[in-house]
């Protein structure tokens, strides 16, 4: 129906409606008056829908029209349903619903206060751990690694890197252990080739390991900027890993005549023969040698003691020095120090005391052995002495002048000097004293 239907019937409203004989003028004038008025706000209504119509017509858009109007209306504004109130108008805030209501299932919301877990069967929970990129793997196998070397547990570091999701880095985890322990010392190496072999089967696989020392080889020419004997190094890495299986057996044929690095080359050199001297033997655990804390006690008596004799007859301090440190028993350099002095103690030659006390000078201010360990080494020597003394008369004068120089060159302290025992001196009583005791 279009505006101009609207306007007929309201007109002939007006105009059929009489206006009564017995109204006052006042009463005309105020019917007159609402009509007028009536007829405006129709007219008014009816002009605004026809320009909304014309501009929709014509652009083609609505304009939208603003909220302030509807704010006490309370139909949908978002366009859905059908202008209806909630529950039928049966209900209100906290309400269910009008009496006698009945809902279908409803699946239970888990953000429902109400919600019951137990009530809702078994729960399988499941642990997504995203995949590790580069920077956090080594993020994550750095400090684990270094940790390890500390302690040996391989059972420790197969568990953290169980909870990890290494997906496509898994040969990163042989790399990065490998590349760390070539800075560091004999024993870490050793303790990594234990890690490889262990990681094996439970967190890596052949290929892995394959992968991993495919990388060492072809990141040579870097390693060795830091470490000039990468090759070898790695080359028994490589031979190790073979005897403990960790790589596959024909790791070595995949690169023959196919290697144009010469130190890719001189590391599969070192693991070959290496392999072939040592073929009939199924690991070569004496390939990094024993590891300090690890070698019998036996053992590392008897390298101190070749130690020694080396010294007193070469008399390099430089190369004591190394030896020392390659054998990484700091807690028993006081083995070293007792049979220093034990040495001078049974030899008693001038040049030997003088030169086991610029030992222990050049040990002490280096800092290599501590005071504890050098108070420990003379505190066995003060014990054994009265023994030493049955085999070594002279042993009482030596000990004594070796600890007064020992004490000026700085490398014991004074109370370490004033604890070694004292020469013991018979009194006898001779006729001219009367028969008095000599103190």
């Amino acid at each position: 129906m279009g505006p101009g239907e609207d306007e007929a019937p309201q007109a002939e409203e007006l105009s059929d409606e009489e206006v009564s004989p017995d109204w006052t003028p006042q009463e005309k004038a105020l019917h007159e008056a609402k009509m007028k008025a009536k007829a405006k706000r129709r007219l008014r209504r009816t002009s605004s829908r026809d320009s909304a119509r014309e501009s929709e017509s014509a652009d083609g858009t609505v304009e939208p029209v603003s909220p302030r109007g509807k704010v006490n209306d309370r139909k949908s504004r978002m366009g859905k349903g059908r202008g209806l109130p909630k529950k039928g108008g049966a209900g209100g805030k906290g309400v269910w619903g009008a009496p006698g209501q009945i809902y279908s299932y409803q699946e239970p919301d888990v953000r429902d206060p109400n919600y019951d877990e137990s009530a809702q069967g078994a729960t399988v929970y499941q642990k997504v751990v995203p995949e590790l990129d580069e920077a956090e793997l080594q993020k994550a196998v750095h400090p684990m690694v270094r940790e390890y070397f500390e302690h040996g547990d391989t059972g420790e570091v197969i568990a953290l890197l169980c909870e990890l999701n290494l997906g496509g880095q898994r040969p990163e985890v042989s790399r990065l252990a490998v590349s760390l322990s070539l800075e560091g010392k004999a024993s870490h190496r050793e303790l990594t080739s234990r890690l490889l072999s262990d990681l094996l089967v439970k967190v890596l696989t052949e290929e892995d390991m394959a992968r991993a020392f495919d990388k060492l080889l072809a990141n040579l020419p870097d390693l060795i900027l830091d470490t000039p004997e990468a090759p070898q190094m790695l080359g028994q890495f490589i031979a190790r890993a073979v005897a403990d299986h960790a790589l596959p057996l024909n790791f070595l044929d995949r690169y023959k005549g196919r290697v144009d690095c010469e130190h890719a080359r001189a590391a599969l050199d070192r693991a070959a023969v290496l392999l072939r001297i040592k073929r009939e033997i199924i690991r070569l655990d004496n390939v990094w040698g024993v590891g300090g804390g690890q070698r019998p006690v036996k053992h590392l008596v008897k390298e101190m003691n070749l130690l020694l004799k080396e010294f007193l007859s070469s008399g390099q301090v430089s190369e004591a020095e190394r030896c020392l440190r390659d054998l990484e028993v700091p807690h028993f350099h006081h083995e070293l120090v007792y049979e220093a002095v034990v040495m001078v103690l049974e030899g008693s030659v001038e040049g030997h005391i003088m030169m086991v006390v610029k030992l222990l000078k050049a040990l002490s201010d280096s800092g290599m052995i501590t005071l504890d360990q050098m108070n420990r080494g003379f505190q066995r020597v003060y014990t054994e002495l009265p023994d030493l003394s049955l085999d070594v008369p002279n042993a009482q004068n030596v000990m004594e002048k070796l600890v007064d120089l020992c004490y000026q060159e700085g490398a014991i302290t004074q109370q370490l000097r004033d604890q070694c025992p004292l020469r013991g001196r018979k009194r006898f009583v001779s006729e001219g004293d009367g028969g008095l005791v000599k103190q």
